[in-house]
């Protein structure tokens, strides 16, 4: 029997940390899509197990394939560029594997593929728009897989490689930061191996809680308590039920997914301290970024609450239920609906200044750090200081006013990175709702929130893309357009373009 030699396995035959990492990423999504087929296989209503199961072994065998033949050379990650298009790549390679499952089924016909792969970005990038018209009528373990693709989206599947880098010669925290980014003071550990397991174990703990809590809750199964953790914890948004947590009819279960959408929103960095502090509250109230995010949650919530009682007419405690759970669930990006007969959960019914304040929230998001979507609360604290800053030196222009978030002096040079983040997000906002409007005639509130909620990676909007609403009424140019701005918001802007600017190097270099 022929023996390859260890050099071999474990370095390739040639240098490309990028296909070295897509190739982990994959192995990564094998365990998944096993426990899906195992569902699916178990389950009364339908069986599409090979789906499953023949994807899980086309993950494996490319994965293996792929490190197998490729090594990552000892300085390929010093590089931002390098770091970014590897993070952006093995996003893109899940995506396209990821699909599979719903091609084989015959969830979307392969004429459709189109529909498969927006379905598949909208759960990675944990957005939570769907072209599904029927989720129901799906089979438990395609769901399951559904969900799933958000919880591996969510903290980041390149974070999940990080654990592994070590071993392999290059450092990891470059990996974990390009897909999870925070500032330098919120690092939890120097060594990456640390950092991931930290993140992960708080990751897994969250997503157990709210699973636990939804199944001891009277009328929801081990199957929806699971699926809606895996969704809550991730901030996706994906349902098993076709009127989301609407679907439940129940305050308690809405107070859960409240608390695990308010949680999951917040910097896991935090939530490891607390944790590892034993319960010491401090570590969240001196940080102001957490703070600022408490702040705005409660005040909006106040605010709207009252807008709804007042002009709508509706009793206080539905005023109140539905105004604290569509604050939340925008706030922190994640799009769960609670529309019910009796309640107001649909926002798009509701006055013009209730959803103005609205896409203020589906534009800022979360917390750095955590699985929302948005600016980033961080972001939008740099951008006023900095517009603070710019008046004060029009009244005295010799004086200096350094930028800081709490005792924290923020250096220039990430000043300047944050306003051309945000300048790059109101832009490509600006293109989308343009693209929208002018090619495809949509109404300039669906075409904006919509422009927004893909960017921020929320899933309903305004318009026709509210939270009754399926995508699959917007005509495929739409479709495509949003899926690119899922992709680029999921990835935080910076990641695609260097991943293009790293290839247009290297056909320059060829």
């Amino acid at each position: 029997m022929m023996k390859f030699p260890r050099r071999f396995l474990l370095e390739g035959l040639f240098e490309s940390a990028t296909i070295n990492i897509i190739g982990l990423t994959l192995l990564f999504l094998t365990p998944g899509l096993v426990i899906s087929g195992l569902i699916e296989w178990f389950s009364a209503d339908s069986h599409h197990e090979f789906s499953l199961f023949a994807t899980a072994v086309i993950a494996a065998v490319l994965g293996l394939t792929l490190r197998a033949v490729t090594s990552i050379a000892d300085d390929s990650m010093d590089r931002p560029k390098a770091i970014f298009s590897v993070v952006a790549w093995s996003w893109v390679g899940c995506v396209l594997i990821g699909m599979l499952p719903y091609l084989f089924a015959g969830v979307f016909p392969w004429s459709r593929i189109d529909n498969a792969l927006f379905e598949t970005i909208s759960g990675f990038s944990t957005t939570g728009s769907t072209v599904l018209r029927d989720i129901e009528a799906t089979s438990s373990g395609i769901l399951f897989w559904r969900q799933l693709t958000q919880w591996y989206g969510g903290m980041g599947i390149i974070v999940l490689a990080v654990t592994v880098l070590p071993s392999l010669g290059v450092g990891g925290l470059q990996l974990m930061t390009a897909e999870s980014p925070g500032h330098e003071s919120d690092k939890l550990r120097a060594r990456s191996i640390d950092t991931a397991k930290s993140l992960w174990l708080v990751y897994f703990g969250v997503t157990i809680t709210i699973a636990l809590l939804l199944w001891a809750t009277p009328n929801v199964g081990l199957y929806d308590a699971v699926a809606h953790g895996l969704s809550t914890a991730a901030i996706g948004g994906f349902s098993t039920k076709n009127g989301s947590i609407g679907s439940f009819d129940s305050y308690i279960v809405e107070l859960i997914i409240v608390f695990g959408m308010f949680v999951g929103a917040m910097n896991y960095n935090l939530q490891y301290k607390f944790w590892k502090s034993k319960g010491n509250f401090r570590v969240f109230t001196r940080s102001s970024e957490w703070k600022l995010y408490v702040r705005i949650t409660l005040s909006f919530i106040g605010v709207i609450f009252l807008m709804n009682w007042l002009m709508d007419s509706v009793d206080v405690g539905t005023a109140f239920r539905d105004s604290l759970f569509n604050v939340v669930t925008l706030a922190s990006s994640t799009g769960f609906g609670n529309v019910r007969p009796d309640g107001i959960g649909n926002f798009v019914l509701w006055g013009t200044a209730s959803q103005l304040l609205l896409l203020f929230l589906m534009t800022v998001g979360g917390t750095f750090g955590s699985t929302a979507g948005g600016m980033k609360i961080f972001r939008m604290q740099i951008g006023f200081k900095a517009l603070s800053r710019e008046l004060k030196l029009i009244r005295r222009p010799s004086g200096e006013y350094p930028i800081k978030v709490g005792k924290e002096k923020i250096e220039e040079k990430v000043v300047a990175s944050i306003l051309g983040f945000i300048a790059l997000f109101i832009s490509l906002v600006i293109i989308g709702t343009v693209s929208l409007t002018f090619f495809f005639n949509e109404d300039l509130v669906t075409a904006l929130s919509g422009s927004i909620s893909a960017m921020s990676n929320m899933g309903p909007a305004l318009g026709e893309a509210g939270p009754t609403s399926n995508f699959l009424e917007f005509e495929r140019g739409s479709r495509s357009i949003i899926a690119i701005l899922m992709i680029i918001g999921r990835l935080e802007i910076y990641a695609v373009l260097l991943m293009f600017l790293s290839l247009v190097d290297r056909l320059k270099v060829r």
